[in-house]
């Protein structure tokens, strides 16, 4: 697989989890895979929301009150409402964050500003349910309703953090083409590259983009992008099954049905089997085929993103 230098994806993260103790309690809540490992590949951008907020550290807990779709922020202790000085600061903070060309966020799970779902709203009896959406994370996710998002617990699950992992690179590679003087060749290049991994995703979305891909000459470019993005943001949110993944495995043995002698075919034909009844990772079938393609290269297969996941020390296909 051809190698491309890429630059690393600016991702923003809850500065606790890369262990600045920044918590109401004087803590942090360091995880060690996003600051030893993947922060090796990205560019972390810090965001606290309480802290910024000028809250100070130590403070007073929050907890959500109030309803689900849209709850208060107010103090645990003295119950003071301080909902519109965190939006306040929320609209100043998103602002600055559109300058950061972030290609995706990792948020603090349960936090009453940042948690993604699944927060504590407590109702004015004061029992609660685990329905809400922290304040800052909400806003969030409706000013970048594209950008990769999700939470440090979520990603211990091994395929939401390849999921994750595969967005924030495949995003990456879109903006940094979009700062590229973007044309309808690019744009058709683009696709051609990623068209295997859209596969895997899910194949009639994928075919979908496709088709846009194709009819985009009778459009403006400006509004083409703009639904290529969201579409193809969309598509690769879809996780990526064993089935679809063999299909697209038969489909790139396709490229070798000539030079494959029988007895390689049948050794291919087997581990892709192994794999689809899941006794294997789908590291071995795609380190046989990237063996075949340096012996046997074909153009079409050097470009594209699916067999170069990304680098080896996240271990991107071994539990998928």
């Amino acid at each position: 697989m051809e190698k491309t230098e890429q630059t690393k994806p600016r991702v923003g993260i809850s500065t606790c989890l890369l262990g600045f103790k920044v918590r109401y309690d004087g803590g942090h809540k360091l995880d060690h895979f996003l600051a030893d490992t993947l922060g090796q590949f990205v560019q972390w951008v810090p965001v606290c929301p309480e802290m910024e907020a000028g809250f100070g550290v130590p403070r007073e807990a929050f907890r959500l009150v109030g309803e689900v779709d849209s709850p208060r922020l107010v103090t645990n202790r003295t119950a003071k409402d301080v909902t519109d000085r965190m939006l306040a600061w929320t609209r100043q903070r998103l602002a600055e964050l559109e300058q950061e060309s972030l290609c995706g966020f990792v948020f603090k799970a349960k936090s009453p500003s940042s948690g993604m779902e699944r927060v504590k709203v407590y109702n004015p009896k004061g029992v609660p349910v685990k329905q809400g959406v922290g304040i800052f994370a909400r806003a969030f996710m409706q000013h970048f309703p594209n950008l990769p998002v999700e939470e440090e617990g979520r990603l211990h699950d091994m395929v939401l953090r390849e999921n994750f992992i595969v967005r924030v690179f495949a995003y990456s590679r879109w903006r940094e083409w979009l700062q590229n003087n973007p044309s309808l060749g690019g744009l058709m290049d683009f696709h051609s590259r990623h068209k295997l991994l859209f596969m895997a995703h899910q194949p009639g979305l994928a075919t979908e983009l496709g088709g846009l891909v194709a009819r985009a000459s009778q459009h403006a470019l400006d509004e083409v992008l703009a639904e290529y993005e969201e579409r193809f943001m969309a598509l690769l949110h879809r996780r990526a099954t064993h089935r679809t993944h063999t299909n697209v495995l038969h489909h790139v043995m396709g490229y070798f049905k000539k030079e494959l002698a029988g007895e390689e075919k049948a050794e291919l034909l087997e581990v892709i089997e192994n794999y689809r009844r899941g006794l294997l990772p789908l590291v071995v079938p795609l380190t046989l085929m990237n063996h075949y393609q340096r012996m046997y290269p074909h153009p079409y297969l050097e470009r594209q993103v699916y067999l170069d996941p990304g680098p080896l020390e996240l271990q991107l296909r071994n539990h998928v």
